[in-house]
This record gives structure tokens, sequence and C-alpha cells, in this order.
């Protein structure tokens, strides 16, 4: 712990976060507490809503941070153990505009952190930064706030019972990774009208079955082999804090996220024509031609959820997506990322077919990697990607997209390089119509890498 008693490297670009015991303990996080708060005030904001995931050290945490939060004087909405679009859902329904997630999301248990909205905006990049300048140079403000206790889970539950409608009881299996969506996602889909097997539904911060992130499709392995032996037609699988959703046909192919995007933009554009369509960096190609074939407009951007959210506000678009998961609504929703919310959707559009997994099995699709992770020490993934943008040379790219890391389009797919903003890891994606197409590809992008990093730890 630095002199200040914080750690600058938690202040991530879309979110603080860090080790618990080490960059985060109740100090530092009352810290922040009374710097979210100085904010918020400063803002002309009176009342802020907390919420905390189910990892051991949240409640700990969430004590601490009130108690910054109250110093401040603003007033604080305590909701308790929620999933993270429970907490954006609170901002809107009690009209604060505010509001304090305190999450590790997928990281591993010993992670913690803070998501955050500041009048209606979730925050990020240099406003994340400056609540960092605020602690160094103690501009608190000072005041007598006050906390109350609120349950908002039902009011949740009813507003997407009131904007979802499934047309069949849909037979499904869920899988909560023990993470905070088990609080209510069995709840919520049997009462929409499915019928639900649940896995790993009970909260439990140790994480015992699997890691809740589906992103990894060594974590999907139960809900397959549920899938493959019993009558669910369909698996749905939420990270830590659910507001990422990871989805499984009944042969057990996985539908990636921005294939999942390919059919929710269908889905939206046939009511919103001329529509915006946001996607990440890490997203399929077919998106493009897909997005602009039912009559919408395709737009790139960054990966990151307040990145996404923001982008969205400026474009006014009707819907965006990322490839880890996160999934935002703007059509008759509220435009943040909620995994369960995108579940009730993909539901509602894949109910009318009899063969819902064919219908996903049938969308566009490459020969693609996962997201492949190249661990390496803090803040090194920045330098070594910036170094990369400067002086990289791909001969056969027909366009090279920098505004994440380097995303070089190829005739036949694209590769993809960038620094995560969560944890100390380049992350790559690949995507090719063959995979000696892909292979061409991966060895372009080895070639760069192997500059700066030991070709044993280049996992293509």
């Amino acid at each position: 712990m630095s002199k200040s008693g914080i750690e600058k490297n938690i202040f991530k670009a879309y979110d603080i976060r860090g080790i618990v015991g080490e960059s985060l303990d109740a100090f530092s996080v009352e810290l922040i507490g009374r710097s979210i708060g100085s904010e918020a005030v400063s803002q002309k904001q009176q009342t802020i809503c907390v919420g905390y995931d189910g990892r051991l050290s949240s409640p700990e945490l969430c004590e601490a941070l009130i108690k910054g939060l109250l110093s401040t004087g603003i007033k604080v909405i305590d909701i308790g153990l929620v999933t993270t679009p429970m907490l954006y859902f609170s901002t809107h329904f009690l009209e604060t505009h505010s509001g304090v997630m305190i999450t590790g999301s997928h990281n591993p248990p010993n992670y913690n952190g803070f998501k955050m909205m500041i009048a209606g905006e979730t925050i990020s990049s240099d406003q994340i930064q400056s609540l960092y300048e605020r602690i160094i140079n103690q501009r608190f403000l000072t005041g007598l706030g006050s906390s109350t206790q609120t349950n908002i889970q039902d009011h949740y539950l009813a507003a997407i019972y009131q904007d979802i409608n499934i047309h069949r009881p849909i037979k499904i299996t869920i899988d909560c990774g023990n993470g905070a969506g088990g609080i209510c996602a069995e709840e919520l889909f049997r009462g929409l009208g499915a019928e639900v097997k649940a896995l790993y539904c009970d909260v439990d911060g140790n994480f015992p079955n699997h890691h809740p992130d589906p992103s990894n499709p060594d974590n999907l392995i139960d809900l397959q082999h549920n899938l493959a032996t019993t009558d669910s037609e369909l698996g749905l699988a939420f990270d830590g804090d659910a507001d990422r959703l990871g989805v499984v046909t009944k042969s057990g192919e996985i539908i990636y996220p921005d294939r999942q995007l390919l059919l929710f933009a269908e889905s939206v554009l046939k009511n919103h024509p001329g529509a915006t369509v946001i996607f990440d960096v890490k997203s399929t190609k077919h998106l493009f031609q897909w997005i602009r074939d039912k009559g919408g407009v395709p737009l790139i951007w960054k990966t990151g959820h307040s990145l996404i959210k923001k982008k969205m506000k400026e474009s006014n678009a009707i819907l965006a997506g990322e490839m880890s998961g996160h999934t935002f609504f703007n059509d008759k929703w509220y435009g943040f990322d909620d995994g369960l919310y995108a579940g009730a959707r993909m539901l509602e559009i894949l109910s009318q077919f009899d063969d819902p997994s064919a219908v996903l099995e049938s969308l566009p699709k490459s020969v693609s990697t996962p997201e492949l992770n190249i661990q390496l020490d803090e803040g090194q993934q920045h330098q070594i990607i910036q170094a990369l943008q400067e002086e990289a040379i791909f001969v056969d790219a027909i366009n090279v997209i920098k505004i994440d890391g380097l995303r070089v389009e190829y005739e036949s797919g694209f590769g993809l390089m960038r620094a995560s903003n969560t944890t100390p890891v380049i992350v790559l994606r690949f995507e090719a119509e063959s995979a000696a197409e892909l292979a061409t590809i991966q060895k372009d992008f080895k070639v760069c890498l192997e500059k700066y990093i030991e070709k044993d730890r280049i996992p293509f």
C-alpha cells in the first residue's frame, strides 16, 4: 500500500479492482467511498445506491464503502446482495441516478472492486483517475449522511416480466457458477414460463464448482453435460455478478456472445430500422454485413462496459454487445448490460421456434478462437501493446483498427491483440474462413509478439 493508503494501479479504465488484503482493505475502501461521495455531491447528487455481489469479502468492503460515503453527507440506499444489473436498475427505479456495485465480476476469488454510476453515467477512464487524484489531494467533502436499506429484487423481476413474452414453455438449464445471479435467476426464468433445471445457483464466494466466467469454455463443461443427458433445449450461463451471458446449444455448441448479437440485432432492427448497433473490437467480422443487411448501422468500438455505454449515448445506439458477454439493450430496457435480461430476451426470440438450437447454430460462423490470454506483470500489457501499435507491420492486412489495441483485418478474417484493463494480460482473438487461413493470421501475430514475449508463453 502506498503512503496515501491507496494503490494507483487499482484504478482501471472502467472500474476499480484489486486484491483483497493487498491493494483493497477497509481503510483504502473507506477512502474510495469518500472520493466517490465527494464527486457525487459535487455533481449535485443527493442519494446513491450501494449493492454487493456474493464474494466473501463483499459485505466487509460494503460496510467500509458506506462509511466513506456517509462522511461526505450523501444519503445511501443499501440494496444488499444483488447482481450488478440490479444495482443499475435500482438507480433508475429509485431515481437516484448514482450507484456503486461492489463486485469482482469474473476475476479470481481474492479480487474485488467497484463499478460506479454518477449522475446517470457509468464512469470510466479519466473520471476514474480523478477519483484517485481526489484521494491523493484529500479533496473530500464533509457532511452527515444517512443510510437506509431497500430490497429491489421483486421490482426488478416485475419489470422483466412486464417486458418479456415467452411464447411457449421452453426447457432450459441455467448455470450461475455460484455467483450473485443465483439469488433470483431460477425464479426469474420460471416466472417467465420456462421449465428450468438449475446448476450452482447457491451463492458461494469460494466458487466450489467452477469459476463464474462463461467466456472460458472450461467453465461450460457441466452445462454441456447437462444438456446432453436431460431434455433441456438450451443452456444459459452467467458470470459472477450476472452482467454477462453465455449460451450453449443442445448439441453442446457454445454460441459466443458476438454470434448472440447477430440474433439480437436481427430481432431489434425489425422494430428500429436504421438504428445503430455497437460491437467491440473482439467481435466477429460477420457483424458488419449482417447489421447492414438487417437495416442497421454497424459501429465497432473499444472493449469495456462503461466505454460501450458512453458510446451508446453519443451515437443513440439501440443495441450493443461485447465478445465477453455484456449485452446492452436500449430499445425497451435501460441500456445497461444485464446477463439475466439478455437471457430473457434470448428465450423470447427462441421460444418462437420448435428447435432453438438449430436457429442458433445456423447463424453465420467462421473458424475462430475463444479469448486467449498472455499473463504478464502488472502494467506490462499496456507497454507492449503501445509499442506494437507504433511499430508492427502487417503486409497482407486490408485495414488496421487501433481504437483499442490492434485489430488487423484481412480478406479472410481478423486478428486482435489488446491490453486488458482488468487483469495484467494481453487478450487475443482470431477468426478466419478456414483453419489454414486462421493459422496464417496467427503466424503474423506471433512474429510481432515474439519480440517482447517468450515463444512458449504465446498460446498458439
